[in-house]
């Protein structure tokens, strides 16, 4: 490689709990558990505390909830209003269409 040569910037990816799709850190969400403020959505990505990461998609939210992911991946037990502000915050979210159901492109 010369030197003139522009190298490629490392993209750190994170995989989402719920449907284990694997993105670039910063399109996904980080939901974080700190010893003083319990779980809460963290915009920056940058709070103490374990972090787990969902996609920016209102069905992945809901699935996280309902199944428990986010209870395995920050080892705790949500309280009802850490449920109910994360599900206030996943009504502002998209609902993106699912992969399965967008019709393939055939090679012509």
């Amino acid at each position: 490689m010369t030197k003139t040569a522009a190298r490629r910037r490392h993209v750190p990816q994170r995989t989402c709990v719920t449907c284990r799709r694997t993105d670039s850190k910063r399109t996904l969400v980080r939901i974080v558990r700190t010893k003083e403020q319990g779980v809460l959505v963290d915009p920056t990505g940058k709070l103490a505390g374990r972090g787990a990461y969902l996609c920016a998609d209102q069905a992945c939210w809901t699935k996280a909830l309902k199944i428990g992911a986010l209870n395995r991946a920050l080892k705790t037990t949500l309280t009802e209003d850490e449920v109910a502000a994360l599900r206030v915050y996943a009504s502002s979210l998209p609902e993106l269409p699912d992969e399965q159901d967008e019709p393939e492109l055939a090679d012509a």
